[in-house]
């Protein structure tokens, strides 16, 4: 397909579609990067049906095979080098273990971009699109695209594709003539346009006249509607990220700027890109089956596009029966804006918001007070809502990602600095607490990468030349692991309890002695305790707790509702580390005339979850 008119939306259209979700809210995302995920290459995994996978080659991940290519400095080298690359994951390996995630408790995939990338270029992670019609083929085909959705369909997970509007790859070069550089001229954004030396070709070469209708489809831009100098906004690249309006109108890095449109967002005039694109994506709505998208860089767009983009796609979505389907910014830039403006344009959920994912890392690595995570839950002036409810359902929540916006240049993952023992709170604390939780790839697995380049958290889970734990060769689906173990046995508790999904949310206060009661807090600059807080749902009270501490049992009291506890009314454990814990009991007390609580003892690093007896 070159143009949309090659497109026949009558009969792309004529047929049944998977339903939406009752509630997003229900669900446990998981993301992962294609390229980065399966090559349906490996061996000893358990395939979609549950039993040993026949065929493949690479052999399953061991301890000892961490920190093999640190052996000389060639083969450290080498390895840095393939993770900067393409390194072999693909849409059918991904297909080939939507069963190692439904066992896990998955129940809706985000997969990175899929669509085409200029042939010369090594964006592995699909940010930078050169043909927003095609899928990049180093990934698959778009029927590799639409068997993966309808073996995640059949297996009961949901599928979420990250798309982008605000820019496309590096599509043209500019011919810069002013701010003279290390590298040349430097296109740097000031407010004026620069010359544009050409359509980039298939080589990366502007050779190519500018704005003029282009045959070669790994060359310039497609659709053909999108070759037009009006697409493009030629401003160059954003050098200040937060001055208006150079984070709207600027390059993100190479990636070229969109003209999406102008105005203030109740007087917005739409652009033909936007119309173009809005269009290109209901045609993969249809086309793939698709359940929501994840819209990439929000902050950068006009808001006035974001508005009319979410509405197009809703009512798409809607006339062929996907009533809920989700639409979910990323917008960084602090949480009293990304809720603004999820408001005022009509996206459903948002996820980048920094402060969650700092501060649940921080809470369960003992570097902050557990009140300055679950008070980004309350009431507050900057959503202005009546009740933390009301994130159950707007708010995507992770504390490991792809790119880590919030760290600056030196990227880490939760494990990376010692904290592998507490991985497993870090997964129930996002679990169990308000949002729609996601698992970032590798994170079951304990995936520790670290380093000054985002693809140092973007390890290949297959393996191949950029393996996980600075390997290469070796495998990581391994259902054995002790984090998928005990996570796949958290979210089937999830699953099965209302309240862990839905439930209103409170911390509770805890006391060494039953009289002196208060919420944990840091001691000498660290917190080693327990943390536990309340789901409550329909007048009924469900507690989680996880110990901070990653080397000593922590026992306490831990308050309760008052109005729904009675002294010796008895808890029994849905959840626990240590699995023979479950279906133990613990009284409830009154420790104070004025206090109704419960004795908890939790070993080191461990979780657990608590619910009516009857």
């Amino acid at each position: 397909m070159q143009t949309l008119a090659d497109i026949d939306f009558t009969s792309l259209i004529q047929r049944a579609f998977h339903p939406s979700p009752v509630a997003w809210e229900d669900q446990v995302f998981y993301f992962f990067l294609v390229d980065r995920f399966s090559d349906g290459n490996e061996h000893d995994f358990l395939d979609n049906a549950g039993y040993p996978a026949a065929g493949g080659a690479t052999p399953r991940m061991t301890p000892g095979d961490h920190d093999t290519v640190l052996q000389d400095e060639a083969s450290a080298a080498a390895w840095r080098k393939a993770g900067a690359r393409f390194t072999g994951g693909t849409l059918k390996g991904a297909a080939s273990k939507i069963g190692y995630l439904k066992r896990l408790g998955i129940t809706a995939v985000w997969v990175s971009p899929v669509f085409k990338q200029p042939p010369w270029t090594e964006t592995y992670h699909g940010y930078g699109v050169q043909d927003f019609l095609d899928v990049e083929p180093r990934l698959g085909t778009r029927e590799d695209l639409r068997d993966l959705v309808a073996t995640a369909h059949a297996h009961g997970i949901h599928v979420i594709l990250d798309v982008i509007l605000n820019h496309a790859g590096p599509v043209f070069s500019y011919d810069a003539d002013r701010y003279p550089g290390d590298r040349g001229m430097d296109p740097r954004w000031d407010g004026r346009p620069y010359r544009i030396g050409g359509w980039n070709d298939a080589s990366g070469q502007p050779s190519l006249p500018w704005g003029e209708p282009v045959a070669d489809r790994d060359a310039a831009v497609w659709p053909r509607e999108l070759q037009s100098a009006e697409s493009f906004s030629g401003l160059g690249r954003i050098d200040n990220w937060d001055w208006y309006p150079e984070f709207l109108e600027g390059d993100f890095f190479d990636l070229k700027d969109i003209r999406l449109g102008q105005g203030v967002i109740d007087h917005f005039r739409i652009s033909p890109a936007l119309r173009t694109l809005t269009r290109v994506y209901q045609y993969w709505i249809a086309y793939a089956d698709l359940d929501g998208f994840r819209v990439d860089t929000v902050k950068h767009m006009d808001p006035g596009a974001t508005r009319y983009f979410s509405s197009c796609i809703h009512e798409f979505a809607q006339s062929i029966g996907k009533e809920q389907f989700a639409l979910i910014g990323e917008i960084t830039g602090g949480r009293g804006n990304a809720f603004a403006l999820r408001e005022a344009t009509g996206l459903d959920a948002v996820l980048g918001i920094d402060d969650i994912p700092d501060k649940l890392e921080y809470l369960v690595k003992g570097r902050c007070n557990p009140a300055e995570y679950f008070n980004l839950f309350r009431n507050s002036f900057d959503i202005g809502k009546d009740s933390h409810a009301w994130f159950r359902n707007k708010v995507v929540t992770l504390y490991d990602d792809h790119d880590q916006v919030r760290k600056g240049n030196q990227k880490a993952r939760f494990c990376a600095d010692g904290g592998g023992e507490l991985a497993a709170a870090a997964l129930a604390l996002n679990a169990l607490t308000l949002g729609i939780p996601c698992v970032y790839y590798g994170s079951e697995q304990g995936f520790d990468g670290a380093g000054g380049n985002d693809r140092y958290i973007r390890e290949a889970m297959f393996g191949g030349d950029f393996g996980a734990f600075r390997s290469r060769g070796r495998h990581c689906f391994d259902e054995t692991h002790p984090l998928y173990s005990e996570l796949a046995r958290l979210l089937a508790v999830r699953r099965e309890t209302i309240a862990l999904r839905r439930g209103r949310q409170y911390l509770r206060a805890i006391s060494g002695n039953g009289i002196d009661f208060g919420e944990p807090h840091m001691i000498n600059d660290e917190l080693r305790s327990l943390v536990a807080w309340s789901r409550l749902f329909n007048d009924r009270e469900w507690l989680c707790a996880i110990n901070t501490d990653p080397l000593h049992a922590r026992a306490a009291w831990v308050g309760l509702d008052f109005d729904l506890q009675q002294p010796g009314q008895r808890l029994v454990c849905l959840h626990a580390s240590d699995p023979a814990q479950v279906g133990s009991k613990i009284t409830v007390g009154a420790p104070r005339p004025d206090w109704r609580a419960v004795w908890l003892d939790l070993p080191a690093a461990s979780c657990a979850v608590y619910g009516p007896a009857s």
